[in-house]
């Protein structure tokens, strides 16, 4: 199967099993999601779920946030892990919401990776899902299925994201991410198959003899 032919097969195929992905992580607003994604590093979305409705009964906006201290935010997000990184983020960037944003969580790029504990991936999360702004944020399960899928050859995140980009038309960029990543944690998961297991890995590749190693993120 050609790359073109593996592209158009993996898009209808996600498409059948995950019509509506819903987005993992709950929240009300995008500074909700903005902590969520900065707390979901390191970290499984179900236990972020289970953490943050006790911080945002607290503080689910900019001002309550700044105004609570580092070590309060810290204890409830402490089951999260990084905790000591990640409530220093939190509260600071909540700070420069209020001073540089009047208290809004921007909808650029280059903005929101300018706050304390915002990568690119975390960015790129709340321009898609938030604002709706086309992006590809890959995360572990799309680094991993893009190798075994023959889409990248896994030298980096960076790469990851770039050859997904050129090979997927813009406008299932958003929907995509988030099928690839239901699928990696149903069916391709980093133990449960090696390139030789699932649905997708056995269509793309029928013939491959050998586990897919891949290179991780």
């Amino acid at each position: 199967m050609r790359k073109a032919e593996r592209v158009d097969y993996i898009l209808q195929r996600l498409q059948e099993l995950y019509p509506e992905p819903p987005i993992p992580l709950d929240h009300s607003d995008p500074f909700t999601l903005l902590v969520a994604v900065l707390l979901s590093a390191q970290c499984t979305d179900e236990r972020v779920n289970q953490v943050t409705p006790a911080l945002f009964a607290l503080a689910d906006n900019p001002r309550d946030m700044a105004a609570l201290s580092v070590e309060q935010i810290r204890e409830i997000i402490r089951p999260c892990g990084l905790s000591p990184q990640k409530s220093k983020a939190i509260k600071r960037l909540s700070e420069i919401l209020l001073e540089e944003h009047g208290g809004v969580v921007p909808a650029d790029m280059e903005a929101l990776e300018r706050l304390p504990g915002v990568g690119h991936k975390t960015a790129s999360v709340v321009m898609a899902q938030a604002f709706g702004v086309p992006a590809f944020p890959v995360d572990t399960h799309i680094h991993r299925l893009a190798q075994r899928w023959g889409l990248s050859s896994g030298k980096s995140v960076v790469q990851t994201e770039r050859d997904l980009k050129r090979l997927f038309p813009v406008e299932s960029w958003n929907r995509l991410h988030l099928q690839i990543i239901f699928y990696g944690r149903e069916f391709c998961t980093a133990r449960g198959c090696d390139g030789r297991v699932c649905e997708i890995c056995t269509t793309c590749y029928p013939n491959r003899k050998h586990p897919k190693e891949t290179l991780k993120a």
